[in-house]
């Protein structure tokens, strides 16, 4: 059996249970998808949609895809599967899943505001809400049930504090997505755990390219950063080639993980991940809409649910590929 992810620090565990502050996420956050949509249909009376805020082949977003998918042929009912990256696109399909009078909703919120009106119509209409990823600290306000994620400002001093350890002293905070408050949160909690302030460079998620050459641009130009924490783990390996194009010796880390990233702990040229586990992002979600609308049941008493952190390095590395492979992590 596959020894389970590490948790963060000891100083970690006891705000882990019970804090209920927004997330991922990143990563989760990632660029506009124009709409990309899957589904596992099923024979139960009971179905729900997920609309997220990821990208098309974005692997974070795929797997939680593959989570909610999984929990609807476990659990027997149907799953409809939608991203958008764009709010006003996202908040659209959140009101076609209205119009459709689905049984429940899951949706990312990684900028609420964009959002709000069409959650809480959902909710007025008498379709349980359940978000995910980012943007806990609205989620009940805005009437959800539950909210399952990382809490980016707890996973952000896990990293801070493990780079401290590390030694890095001048950390580059790579943020992909603008307006994304859960990458903010990141950011901000990295300069908690490393006790000083990380500094914020502004990347594209769509143009990596770009986003290579900009991070090289600014480790040429600055000697002192010893390391660089990318927030999405499709920027992670081109933050590695960066550091490489500009002579540059410092630590890589990132947030989230996928098969580039994996690689990249096991060669060496990234130190390592900090995981939120995305696959219960989608699973769990759908058995709480389910147990909601067969029971009246919610989950988490107020605060969020949550999914990590966690780090993957090169001690478990090799395990954590064997389930990634799988889709599952």
């Amino acid at each position: 059996m596959a020894r389970p992810t590490r948790l963060l620090a000891l100083a970690l565990a006891a705000p882990l249970l019970l804090v209920g502050c927004s997330t991922e996420n990143s990563g989760g956050g990632d660029g506009d998808s124009g709409g990309d949509s899957g589904g596992a249909s099923a024979s139960g009376d009971l179905d729900f949609a997920v609309v997220t805020h990821g990208s098309a082949g974005d692997a974070f977003w795929d797997v939680v895809q593959n989570g909610a998918e999984a929990a609807g042929e476990d659990l027997g009912v149907g799953v409809d599967y939608q991203s958008d990256g764009d709010p006003q696109r996202q908040s659209q399909l959140i009101e076609a899943a209205v119009n459709q009078d689905v049984d429940g909703i899951v949706v990312s919120m990684a900028n609420p505001d964009a959002l709000q009106d069409s959650i809480t119509a959902a909710v007025e209409a008498g379709i349980p809400v359940v978000t995910i990823n980012s943007g806990a600290a609205q989620s009940a306000e805005f009437g959800a049930i539950g909210h399952v994620g990382q809490d980016e400002t707890i996973a952000g001093i896990g990293a801070g504090q493990r780079l401290a350890a590390d030694g890095a002293q001048n950390v580059l905070c790579v943020v992909h997505e603008a307006g994304n408050i859960g990458l903010e949160q990141r950011c901000a909690g990295a300069s908690q755990g490393l006790a000083t302030d990380v500094r914020l460079l502004q990347v594209d998620i769509n143009d990596l390219q770009s986003a290579q050459s900009t991070i090289t641009s600014q480790l040429q130009s600055d000697d002192s950063i010893d390391a660089v924490l990318t927030l999405n783990s499709a920027v992670a390996p081109v933050a590695a080639a960066a550091a490489s194009d500009a002579g540059a010796d410092v630590e890589i880390a990132t947030f989230d993980l996928n098969g580039d990233v994996i690689a990249a702990i096991q060669d060496g040229s990234v130190a390592f991940a900090v995981d939120q586990q995305q696959f219960e992002q989608g699973y769990l979600p759908i058995v709480m809409l389910k147990l909601y609308a067969e029971n009246l049941n919610t989950v988490g008493g107020g605060q969020a649910v949550l999914t990590g952190p966690g780090i993957v390095d090169s001690e478990n590395v090799d395990e954590i590929a064997e389930l990634a492979s799988a889709g599952t992590r």
